[in-house]
Formats: structure tokens, sequence, C-alpha cells
């Protein structure tokens, strides 16, 4: 009998043990910020927190600057997967620097792509060009949809910043006395097409475009160099303010996004932050599943699953091998 009492207390402190780690975790909320890979990232995270580390995960709606102000101001939302800091790099600094926010892995391993592309199918023809100068050489492989004899640049949405960008880096390279026209492309949707329709016909098409995206994880696209660094100084001043009086040849920054979390969630979730240091994944594998999100007209949850599903070996680095087999035994 006290054998028996023995081992049930035993099995009674085991389950208690196992019962106080998962609400060590907590409860915790995760910014779903509104653009795909942030979301995608976001439902990553919710499921591997909840069935791998025993957290209670509530995903919220987030955007850049809203999240930042909450989670700097009022410590909410817990986590921010996909946050990109330049436009908010100096107030996020001091909150780094005060403990506010925490730092987590650089998501984007290989930071956010900006500039000017050209298809594959045209790079593979002509391997001579490498550079926007090179193509600029050959307006007759891009050609205007209105006027076949120029060369066409498509030029971001309308209204975004990358817009204002573009137009001066297309006056700073000449474009049109090399017969190159700007083509006002009006929205993503648009922007989006004009890719879809070259790819279609065979044609050649360059212009802007970022990356992650499902488009360049669609279609593949090779970026030209403008053949000089990045100068962050003359960017500011000039490049991207509208009607910049005397635009210079610049490269497109690369953006950074990390992984913040407030001290809060480094405090209550102490045992998956191993992790939140370690998650991050390339352009390629972010394109590629933006691309079968797409193609599938699957939610951020669905993607998120999906990846899951078919990326064992990426994500299985994240984690320790008995957060990973409980995670697999949620799949």
């Amino acid at each position: 009998m006290n054998k028996l009492i023995a081992c049930l207390a035993l099995v009674a402190g085991l389950y208690g043990t196992s019962g106080s780690a998962q609400a060590a975790c907590g409860s915790l909320s995760i910014a779903e910020m509104n653009w795909a890979s942030a979301g995608i990232a976001a439902n990553i995270d919710s499921f591997i927190l909840e069935h791998g580390y025993g957290c209670t995960v509530d995903l919220v709606s987030g955007d850049t600057m809203p999240t930042f102000i909450s989670m700097n101001e009022k410590g909410e939302p817990d986590m921010a997967p996909e946050f990109w800091i330049n436009s908010v790099r100096t107030p996020l600094e001091a909150a780094f620097k005060e403990g506010r926010l925490i730092e987590g892995a650089e998501i984007l391993s290989d930071g956010a792509v900006e500039g000017w592309w050209i298809p594959k199918f045209v790079s593979d023809a002509h391997r001579d060009i490498k550079t926007v100068e090179q193509a600029l050489a050959h307006p007759e492989l891009f050609p205007a949809p209105d006027d076949p004899s120029k060369g066409a640049i498509y030029n971001c949405p309308s209204g975004w910043s990358c817009q204002v960008s573009t137009t001066n880096l297309y006056r700073a390279v000449g474009a049109k006395d090399k017969n190159f026209e700007l083509v006002d492309t009006g929205s993503a949707e648009g922007l989006d097409g004009s890719i879809a329709n070259a790819f279609a016909k065979k044609t050649g098409w360059l212009g802007y475009y970022w990356a992650p995206t499902a488009i360049l994880g669609k279609y593949e696209m090779v970026k030209l160099s403008f053949d000089v660094p990045h100068d962050r100084a003359d960017w500011n001043s000039c490049t991207a303010v509208a009607d910049c009086a005397n635009p210079k040849i610049n490269s497109y920054p690369t953006s950074q996004a990390f992984t913040i979390v407030t001290k809060a969630f480094a405090e209550k979730a102490d045992v998956a932050m191993d992790y939140i240091k370690k998650r991050k994944w390339t352009n390629s594998t972010v394109n590629t599943l933006l691309a079968w999100q797409d193609e599938n007209q699957a939610s951020n949850a669905d993607a998120a699953r999906h990846f899951l599903e078919t990326n064992t070996d990426l994500w299985t680095k994240w984690v320790t091998p008995d957060v990973a087999e409980k995670v697999k035994a949620a799949l």
C-alpha cells in the first residue's frame, strides 16, 4: 500500500511539474502583421510556441508603427515576428538599450531586397546584361506596352515610397535619353500583372520589385546591379525625396527585419527565447512559400502548417529535439 501511494505521489508530482513548466510560459500575444510573410511567420510561431512549449497564444492584428508604439509604451503585444526596423531604428535601439524590448533573430537572414529586375529567361539569353546600364543599352529587349519602339521601365505602385526612388533613379541613369519610358503601373496588382504578362508572352521586362514576395517565388527574376555601393546619406537626402533636383545613381538599401519581443515575454517565456533567437529563413524560402499560398488561396495558418510539414530539416534546427517531437505530433 505504501509503495502504491508513493508511486501515485510520484506520478502526480511528474504531472504537476509538467503543468508548471507549461504554465510558466503563460499567455502570449503575437502581432500578425498585415503582409503575408509576417502573417505566416506569426502563425508558425504560434503553432510552435503552443504545441512545443505549452504557451497559450493569441494572434492580434498588427502594422509596423502602431505595433511598435504599443509594444514600446504598453508592453503589448508580446512579440512581433517580422519587424522591419529601418523606419524606427533610432527609437527601437533606445528601447533595446533601456530593456523594454529585446532583439530576437534577424528573421530574413539575407535581408529584404529591392531593386530593378529582369526575367531570368532574358538574362539567360543575354548573359552580358548584369547591370542596369547594360540593360539600358538594349531598349529593344524591353518593349514599352504602348510604343514597342521604346524600352520600358516599370515603376513602383502609385503612392508607395519606392515610386519616388524609382522615378529619381530613372532620371539619374538617363533612361529617357536612352529611349526608355517610365511606366506607371498604378497599383500592386498592375505591377504584378505586367510581370505575369511578360512571362506569359516571353517578352522582356525591366522594372522595380522587391522580396520576399509571391511573384518572385512564382517567376524567376534576376536583380540587376547599379554598379555603385549604397550611399545612405544621398539616399535619405535625395534618392528617396520627391522631385530631388539632381539625383545620382544609387543602389537600393538592404532592409532588415528582426523578431522583437517585450521584456515580459522574455521573462514569462524564457524557455522559448533560444527558439526566438534562432528562428530565421531566407528570401528564397519565403518566396516559395508565398507562391504556394497564392496558388492555393491559402490562409496564413494553412501556409504555416504547409511550411512545418514540408520544411522539417529547417525548422527542427530552431528547437530542441523534444520540442520538435511535440510539434511533429501536433501536425
